[in-house]
């Protein structure tokens, strides 16, 4: 069984699935919302997120690997720490592509009292 390392980038604007070998340091496939999708307002829908990680796990699979450990990500630091819509519908195309999981690690970088967020004193005013 060869691994590797999917890293999905989940955000409420758009999802990225990036396949690394064990070691993280050579990508194998790459695919976001965006490259499956006409409409900007898609990108970090499910369906999109499901058609970009079957693309990427697909190319993964001609390349060799068979299996991967998920590392999931939101945007994180000052910005928003929740995942997108299209994370979890990520990893079961994953799954459905006939990719072994290993382990699903969240690494959403978590600020140890950092920068101020972007806004303001009275936030974003619409």
């Amino acid at each position: 069984m060869r691994w590797g390392v999917a890293h999905i980038f989940s955000s409420h604007n758009n999802t990225i699935i990036h396949i690394t070998d064990i070691s993280g340091s050579e990508t194998v496939s790459i695919s976001t919302g965006g490259q499956v999708v006409k409409a900007d307002r898609l990108e970090s829908s499910p369906n999109a997120a499901m058609m970009a990680a079957k693309k990427a796990a697909f190319d993964a699979i001609n390349s060799g690997i068979n299996a991967v450990h998920i590392r999931v990500r939101a945007p994180g630091g000052n910005k928003d720490r929740y995942q997108g819509p299209g994370a979890q519908a990520a990893i079961r195309a994953l799954t459905r592509a006939g990719l072994k999981i290993g382990l699903i690690e969240d690494v959403t970088p978590v600020p140890e009292d950092g920068t101020k967020k972007k806004g303001g004193r009275r936030g974003r005013r619409v």
